[in-house]
């Protein structure tokens, strides 16, 4: 049983050598906003419960040194009962993540998908605990596919992109 670990701890030393790495260092919440401009008349005035919910997700990565990025997830809620706004939220959930060894044309897909998705149910648990908090029913967000997004904002990115000039 011993070959067995020393075996294993050999192949775990050479694939953080050299091969692809992925840790995340820390999760932290960067910023949270909490706004209720219509209390206490929106819990007098408003006996039923139908909101109107608009959700707005953006992301952004930052290269801070070697191969550690700061990720950030910011999502906003505004939650509105007819034209008044109920409430709004805004989070911006953050991770150091070291990353490495991936080839150039992984590493996006990394840091706007992966880490994203990561990230995610901290951001939705903060939004969740600051709405209940405010009285509100809990907000429970619905996943989302940041693969999905990724892909619509590489997609979006190109047909924005200027066309190469072939003029000489």
């Amino acid at each position: 049983m011993a070959e067995d670990t020393g075996s294993q701890d050999q192949a775990a030393s050479t694939t953080e050598e050299g091969g692809q790495q992925f840790k995340i260092h820390r999760i932290y919440l960067k910023d949270v906003s909490y706004e209720s401009p219509h209390t206490p008349q929106v819990f007098v005035e408003n006996t039923s419960w139908q909101p109107n919910v608009s959700l707005h997700i953006n992301t952004e990565s930052t290269k801070l040194e070697k191969d550690m990025y700061e990720s950030v997830l910011t999502v906003t809620a505004t939650v509105k009962l007819g034209e008044e706004t109920a409430y709004l939220t805004e989070v911006k959930q953050a991770g150091l993540f070291q990353v490495s060894g991936f080839p150039e044309d992984r590493l996006g897909p990394m840091l706007g998908s992966f880490c994203p998705n990561l990230l995610f149910p901290f951001a939705r648990e903060a939004i969740a605990s600051l709405v209940q908090k405010g009285g509100f029913p809990q907000l429970l967000l619905d996943p989302v596919n940041f693969d999905a997004l990724y892909a619509q904002h590489v997609q979006q990115a190109k047909q924005n992109a200027p066309a190469p000039d072939t003029e000489q």
